[in-house]
């Protein structure tokens, strides 16, 4: 009895240990992955300005863009 309930404890902490490291490595690959490829860029920001009814500066998109990166951060 004393052997499977030592297997047992071992199984259960490999799974959360696994859990755990699973969680930090997708954790990290999907913070690069949303830096290298972020999910709005700048045509985004101009067409989505231009259907609420206004026509941006560059200047505007350039605000935008980086209060956006700011926000990724």
């Amino acid at each position: 009895m004393g052997a499977f309930l030592i297997d047992l404890l071992q199984i259960l902490f490999g799974i959360i240990i696994g859990g755990i490291i699973g969680f930090i490595i997708a954790r990290k690959y999907m913070m690069k992955y949303i830096q290298e490829n972020p999910p709005i860029n700048e045509q985004m920001i101009k067409t989505m300005m231009t259907q609420m009814g206004r026509t941006p500066s560059q200047k505007q998109v350039n605000q935008m863009m980086k209060a956006m990166s700011k926000q990724m951060k």
